[in-house]
């Protein structure tokens, strides 16, 4: 069967089970958009409001569902704004295949209209990537794509396809079902028996997980570790959903801006046996001594000794390596190290009792926008934790909750009840500020399921134009905007460590987030107080579209360290 190019890259996506493709349209993909148009009974296409967005939808959908998710962009601009989303899934481990636009091959390298070298500028961001100057070549190379992109460590590739190639004619095969992934490596069983020998001498245990957890579906491995073994679990950020939140043997997420309990227990831990996580230096403190003994299992084999060396480094399948763990573990309590866990969760209890009462914040100084704050009694000042736990009442453990990046993604993350894996989708490793709104969307457009939004107003500004997106594609979404009028989170840095030198962070904006969201044709509200946020809460729950809360906070507020829980 003779057909273009264009043609084969739609026919490759549906063979490989793609539904969704997120994407803009431009001169140099403007055939490949017309085959879409002509299969769009087969292939559900989003316009977003630009590519970035459509990188972060397609990177949400992933996060979502664990499928590849696929964005589409024409060339110069349009591929370099899907760089950041690019990196964003790269950092955190995403399956994602990009697909762009190029001038035809004897105009590249002449500077012509719109020209970028789009692989040499994401080589260092994605897992692989490609340029096809030859159509015979075409179809085996985005099958190719799919594999890498979905085998071992999940993470981001870009397939260039020059004008020309869309537009040749070739015999295309089709194949019956989609590529699998390359064959798991699994851990070597030598390791094994010595990571069971160094668990069962251990009196102090502490698991600490990551997102290789989820990619992995080893939730239920994992707690039943914990359980055997009578110890605590503990997450990084990227870990949270992987155990339900009020599961007795978790602490919460550790680090910087984790559980008090949480990351106590693992500095008190004679061994940490950690899988599925890189050890940030945002997670865990690298370098210097420590006093535990550590496994680290984790498939991919760059990140064992990178950051922090183990005592004994596993490759392998974190499922499987569980899976034949286990039975060589001594099934013990230790009622001791319970004891402690328990000392630690009190102790974080009081310290968020005494934080509560004893925070004197100052007054809104130094914003030359009347926020209305300043004057208002604490008892009636929205406070985070309140505010989510508000929208948590109103929500189902199947709604997918996402954020942008700041103080708000921290209180999400110490608060969220989360229940479920695949339900906190969040830019834990590149910290993208605008993520979160592409994210849900394509989220939302995987699952069919109500997502909600925590931002900030600064997050939030960075790619507000996608309402244009959700309002279109009646995405049922539920945006909780904190609003402060700063950036929080370099502003508590300045507070903290830099003479409360407010240098840029200070917003002083008039946009009005409630008539923004109506002028996009979605709903929306502002709460002063935990009264209006409990009426708009309802309004939204019931709202089948977008919804936006705007929420006033207080500037002043500050994201917890782990040392202060």
């Amino acid at each position: 069967m003779k057909v273009s190019g264009a043609k084969i890259v739609v026919e490759v996506l549906v063979e490989q089970g793609c539904d969704t493709v997120f994407g803009y349209p431009g001169g140099q993909v403007i055939d490949l958009f017309d085959e879409l148009y002509l299969s769009r009974d087969r292939i559900k296409q989003i316009l977003t409001a630009d590519e970035q967005g459509a990188a972060h939808a397609a990177d949400g959908f992933a996060r979502a569902t664990g499928k590849v998710g696929v964005c589409i962009a024409t060339s110069g601009p349009g591929a370099t704004n899907l760089v950041t989303g690019i990196a964003t899934a790269g950092l955190d481990s995403v399956p994602l295949v990009a697909v762009t636009g190029n001038v035809s091959c004897d105009l590249i390298g002449r500077d012509s209209f719109q020209e970028v070298d789009i692989v040499g500028i994401t080589m260092p961001v994605t897992k692989h990537n490609f340029i096809v100057k030859d159509i015979r070549e075409l179809a085996d190379t985005l099958r190719t794509a799919f594999k890498i992109a979905k085998s071992g460590r999940p993470g981001p590739v870009l397939v260039d396809i020059p004008k020309d190639v869309q537009q040749a004619v070739w015999d295309f095969e089709p194949k019956p079902d989609p590529v699998r992934p390359y064959p798991l490596s699994f851990a070597s069983e030598i390791k094994l028996r010595k990571a069971a020998e160094l668990i069962n001498n251990s009196k102090r245990p502490y698991i600490y997980f990551g997102g290789g957890v989820i990619s992995g579906k080893a939730s239920a491995e994992i707690i039943k570790l914990a359980d055997r073994i009578d110890a605590p679990l503990g997450s990084s950020l990227m870990g949270l959903s992987a155990v339900p939140a009020d599961h007795p043997r978790f602490l919460g997420m550790s680090g910087m801006h984790g559980h008090y309990a949480s990351s106590q227990a693992q500095k008190e831990a004679d061994l940490v046996i950690a899988m599925g996580a890189r050890f940030s230096d945002r997670s865990t403190e690298i370098g210097g001594e420590r006093s535990y003994r550590l496994i680290h299992i984790d498939i991919d084999n760059a990140e064992l000794d990178k950051n922090v060396i183990s005592d004994i480094a596993i490759q392998g399948d974190i499922k499987d390596a569980l899976y034949r763990l286990l039975p060589m573990l001594s099934e013990t309590s230790r009622p001791e190290w319970s004891e402690r866990i328990t000392q630690l969760r009190e102790k974080e209890a009081e310290l968020l009792e005494r934080e509560k009462h004893t925070r004197l914040p100052k007054n809104c100084g130094g914003c030359t926008v009347n926020c209305g704050r300043a004057d208002m009694p604490e008892s009636e000042k929205l406070a985070p934790y309140d505010i989510i736990d508000t929208i948590s009442s109103f929500a189902s453990e199947n709604d997918i909750i996402v954020t942008d990046v700041g103080q708000h993604q921290m209180w999400t993350a110490q608060r969220y009840p989360f229940k479920k894996p695949r339900t906190f989708l969040t830019s834990g490793g590149l910290g993208t500020m605008g993520f979160g709104l592409g994210a849900a969307i394509g989220a939302s457009s995987a699952t069919g399921r109500r997502t909600i939004l925590f931002t900030g107003d600064g997050s939030f500004g960075m790619d507000l134009n996608e309402l244009a997106t959700s309002v279109s594609q009646n995405t049922p979404l539920v945006i909780v905007v904190m609003n402060n009028g700063v950036l929080g989170m370099v502003r508590q840095m300045q507070t903290l460590f830099h003479g409360e030198r407010y240098s840029n962070t200070t917003l002083c904006r008039k946009t009005d987030f409630v008539k923004v969201a109506e002028a996009f044709g979605a709903k929306g509200g502002r709460a002063n107080n935990l009264d209006e946020l409990s009426a708009l809460a309802e309004e939204a729950f019931a709202y089948s579209g977008t919804y936006l809360i705007d929420c006033m906070i207080d500037c002043n507020e500050m994201v917890a360290f782990s040392d202060e829980a």
